[in-house]
């Protein structure tokens, strides 16, 4: 599925709203997740899942083209982590 289709799924669900709409409301929707992630909170969905930022830290890595060694630099990284709920329904 990509975004596209979820604005579909999400304006045949609820009665009344139209493609424009719908697609304000997704966009909403990721934006303030994005927005909750750059500024290092963590996001909870019961019975779907829960994002948070994870500190990378800076190593030593290799340019697979040379072998050469580089330095990466520390970084955050978004991490997702299916709830149960979704694990269950996965595993059925």
């Amino acid at each position: 599925m990509n975004k596209s289709d979820l604005i579909e799924k999400v304006r045949k669900q609820v009665n009344g709203l139209n493609s424009k709409d719908a697609d304000l409301v997704v966009n909403a929707l990721f934006d303030s997740m994005t927005e909750a992630l750059a500024s290092g909170d963590g996001i909870e969905i019961r019975g779907f899942g829960s994002f948070k930022v994870k500190k990378r830290e800076a190593r030593e890595g290799r340019n697979p083209k040379t072998g050469e060694t580089v330095q990466v630099a520390a970084k955050r990284v978004p991490a997702f982590k299916a709830g149960k709920e979704l694990k269950e329904l996965m595993n059925k």
